[in-house]
């Protein structure tokens, strides 16, 4: 017989829980070999799709003309109420007039296209959710030191990205390892930290130059601080409040600045 609490463990998988439904969900699954198996295939699941899907994005100048011609369309009916779905989703009414001047097999493919750029929301819900499935059982870290000359080295061959690395205990963040994680077609590198009771989990992955994260958001109650740094992006993701958050991120980015200055 399915264990009732299955149908709450993909929404947690999901990151659709808040932190309580969360945490609830977290301890049952410590104690239940089923919904623990379940997190388990998901997360494969989840993982070959990243690996073995195409990517492919649409050219920014491309995007911005589909834009356009929405916008234009959507203005020509003033009859028409007036959409309140984002414009990179109003895709409809714009393909049902475009049999005039483009074919159906072109229509299609450019909508795909468009469609494939995941707009930030689709990455932010993706990072709380790698946090989230982060802290299963044996999934918070593959290496374990608090050593940076033992973590960064461990990224090579593992994640696409080589992170700025270092342990702030004296600051009150401990260094508790990394991982790799399958995140925006790409294998991100996370650093892991304790502050307190808190782990905070550090995503750093190629900069694209197509998704451009707000500094501060919030997923299934967890928050989220994302910034930039060389060609890299970073995201802090934790149940930790903001400034325990902006501290950390301080620190990585005065010692980013140091790498690059070759101090």
């Amino acid at each position: 017989m399915q264990c009732a609490e299955s149908l709450r463990v993909q929404a947690y998988f999901d990151g659709e829980v808040d932190a309580l439904s969360a945490l609830e969900i977290e301890r049952h699954s410590e104690h239940c070999a089923e919904c623990r198996a379940l997190l388990e295939d998901l997360a494969r699941t989840r993982a070959r799709l990243h690996r073995e899907l195409d990517y492919a994005a649409a050219p920014a100048q491309l995007r911005a003309r589909i834009a356009r011609a929405l916008d234009e369309e959507q203005g020509a009916a003033p009859t028409r109420p007036r959409s309140t779905v984002p414009p990179w989703w109003r895709t409809r009414p714009f393909w049902a007039g475009a049999g005039g001047g483009l074919g159906a097999a072109l229509a299609a493919s450019l909508v795909w296209l468009f469609l494939s750029a995941a707009p930030p929301a689709a990455l932010l819900d993706e990072l709380a959710s790698a946090h989230v499935r982060s802290l299963l059982p044996a999934h918070l870290t593959e290496v374990v030191s608090t050593d940076r000359h033992t973590v960064k080295p461990w990224f090579a061959g593992r994640a696409d990205v080589s992170p700025v690395v270092a342990d702030f205990t004296p600051e009150g963040y401990h260094l508790l390892g990394g991982r790799a994680d399958p995140l925006a077609q790409q294998r991100a590198a996370v650093l892991v930290y304790q502050h307190g009771a808190h782990v905070i989990n550090v995503f750093a992955w190629a900069a694209g130059g197509k998704r451009a994260l707000p500094e501060r958001s919030t997923r299934a109650g967890y928050h989220l601080v994302c910034w930039s740094a060389a060609d890299l992006e970073y995201c802090a993701v934790s149940d930790a409040g903001w400034d325990e958050l902006a501290g950390l991120e301080r620190l990585l980015r005065g010692l980013a600045a140091r790498d690059a200055a070759g101090e």
